[in-house]
């Protein structure tokens, strides 16, 4: 934390003299795509295999994320207004889905995806309460079409500017400690009356600040605005780790790699998962992507003895997360709204996608791998070579290559023990293991409790030894969109066209198309440019031409009724409403593996 900040008066001074680099960073932070959807009709459910309750508890359940006070962000003002920073207006700006309060889950009617965490410091007694993201900010999501809003649990969150939030968040936390006017308001709110008591909260809101200012300027600090949907998750979640937590800032990367959040069906069961398919033992997966979102660590301390890798890691609760994920079934098109289904074309499209896809990406009923140690088996994901399919790259050259190890030097195993500098990636892994290792030595687990918390896993797990995107089954990708791991391309039908066609610049819109089958990109439902010349946003790649295979190329030329075909193939699946693949697969599964599995 940055020391108090000094009186109010001085401090609007201060925020006028910030250099011209800072300024500059915080205006390339601004979120043009803030806007209010454009209309709130009724919300449709569909059936996705989870009750009410099980859908409610997802939303707001904490994962360990403390991002700020929790009263003070009950109350905070927005920057240049005295509308709260948690409004429903300020919420649904960003791409925040609002939701009325539940008594049980969500009591301040706060929207999907933050929640009210308990962090416990050490060598405190009371408990400090705060406001956290959950998995659900980035993986649910919602589809507006024609006044109706469509659910989807487990989705990618094709609305949330992350990016803008957490810009916004910023400035309205300078905005507070500048403006007296705005302090003072708060200070009434938060019933902080005599003086002594405006002081301290004068310092609490600096001591709060600091971070956010942070976060905002150094670890998503970067040319490439990301925009709604997107994420640089692996260089937010390595520049915590190695540069925020451990106090080196010269570790910080720049994150130029913003993917879409990946959905969530069936990703228990695969055999392997993350965008890079670098991850199988779901509990390391989901406690790292909790570090990237403001999870308490301490990686700056001399050693465990005085609290190095202690972390407010919520081992118990990403269990329960994952046990409830494998019983999340992909959503069924529903046809009363987005209109009927072509059986015969979807028919075509089904020996299509056999001949064109199905040996990259798995279809039901699915392959699966032998039973591993436990009888468990696991879903065939196809694992692709990047220089096969030719995505964007940035995945695995956005790091720098090496990172100083500072005060972690002693703790690291052979053979990088007291070196001073090692591979960046090495001391990622090394350090997301420590803190996880020291997490779940204090839960004390027995033997099968360990199992099912690595998700029947056998460990160590394996790792990809070239770099590779997963091809998952395609169940559902009909409600996922933008499309590619980047979200660089704006539908199902541009995804069939030769990459050279694709449209080069499109608007990230909120209404769903149903045709093309992805987002409105005709600005007027959402204002984001996206540019897919920029680093990080190329739309390259897994195209359909008349070229060797390779290099980008993945398939023939598709001619136009095929094309529309394989869309109403894909519309078509899953074909039954709520189905959920068994974990651990079925008793009679198939063994099989695809044309790019990995071992």
């Amino acid at each position: 934390m940055q020391r108090y900040m000094r009186p109010l008066a001085a401090r609007t001074h201060a925020l006028k003299a910030l250099p011209c680099a800072i300024l500059l960073g915080m205006a390339l932070m601004q979120n043009p795509a803030a806007q209010p959807a454009a209309g709130a009709g009724p919300v449709v459910f569909l059936d996705q295999g989870w009750t009410a309750a099980e859908r409610a508890w997802y939303y707001q359940v904490s994962q360990g994320s403390a991002v700020m006070s929790y009263d003070l962000f009950l109350n905070l003002e927005l920057a240049g207004s005295q509308e709260l920073f948690r409004s429903d207006a300020n919420s649904d700006r960003f791409g925040l889905i609002t939701q009325p309060a539940d008594p049980q889950n969500n009591p301040d009617a706060l929207p999907i995806g933050l929640s009210k965490t308990i962090v416990r410091r050490k060598g405190s007694s009371v408990d400090d309460v705060q406001v956290g993201l959950t998995c659900a900010a980035c993986h649910n999501a919602q589809l507006n079409y024609q006044g109706k809003r469509i659910r989807i649990d487990g989705g990618a969150a094709n609305t949330f500017d992350m990016m803008g939030y957490v810009g916004a968040l910023d400035d309205a936390m300078q905005a507070t400690l500048a403006d007296r006017q705005k302090f003072d308001r708060l200070a009434v709110r938060l019933g902080a009356m005599s003086a002594e008591a405006k002081t301290e909260l004068g310092k609490r809101v600096e001591r709060e600040a600091g971070p956010i200012r942070d976060y905002r300027t150094r670890t998503l600090a970067t040319p490439t605005v990301w925009g709604p949907s997107r994420i640089d998750a692996i260089s937010a979640i390595v520049n915590r780790l190695l540069a925020v937590e451990t106090r080196i800032p010269q570790n910080n990367s720049t994150p130029l790699a913003p993917t879409k959040p990946p959905f969530l069906w069936n990703a228990p069961h695969g055999s392997w998962t993350q965008w890079r398919a670098s991850q199988q033992d779901p509990i390391n997966r989901n406690l790292v992507e909790s570090m990237g979102v403001y999870l308490p660590m301490n990686l700056h301390s001399k050693s465990p003895a005085e609290g190095l890798f202690e972390s407010n890691a919520q081992l118990l609760n990403l269990q329960q997360i994952e046990n409830q994920l494998t019983r999340l079934a992909p959503p069924k098109w529903p046809e009363e709204i987005f209109g009927r289904i072509d059986r015969q074309k979807a028919a075509a499209g089904k020996a299509l996608f056999a001949n064109h896809c199905a040996s990259c990406h798995n279809a039901w009923p699915y392959t699966w791998t032998p039973p591993n140690k436990y009888g468990k088996r696991f879903l065939e994901v196809g694992v692709v070579p990047q220089k096969y399919v030719g995505t964007d790259p940035g995945q695995f050259d956005n790091l720098r290559p090496y990172a100083i190890t500072g005060n972690l030097a002693p703790f690291l195993p052979e053979p990088f023990k007291d070196k001073e500098v090692i591979p960046t990636g090495a001391l990622y892994l090394i350090t997301q293991k420590l803190v996880l290792d020291k997490a779940l030595s204090e839960l004390k687990l027995d033997e099968q409790q360990t199992i099912n918390l690595h998700g029947y896993r056998e460990l160590p797990p394996a790792r990809q030894t070239e770099d590779a995107y997963k091809a998952a089954p395609r169940d559902g990708v009909w409600a996922t969109p933008p499309f590619l791991h980047n979200g660089s391309v704006p539908n199902l039908y541009e995804m069939l066209v030769p990459a050279r066609e694709r449209t080069r610049k499109f608007y990230v819109g909120r209404e769903f198309d149903p045709v093309k089958v992805g987002l409105d990109t005709s600005g007027k439902s959402g204002s984001f440019l996206l540019d897919t010349s920029l680093r990080g946003n190329s739309n390259a790649g897994h195209s359909f031409e008349n070229s060797p295979r390779g290099n980008g190329v993945i398939g023939p030329l598709l001619t136009e009724t095929q094309r529309w075909a394989l869309v109403e193939y894909l519309k078509s699946i899953p074909e039954e409403a709520g189905r959920v693949t068994p974990f651990g697969g079925p008793p009679n599964a198939v063994t099989g593996t695809s044309k790019w599995s990995r071992k």
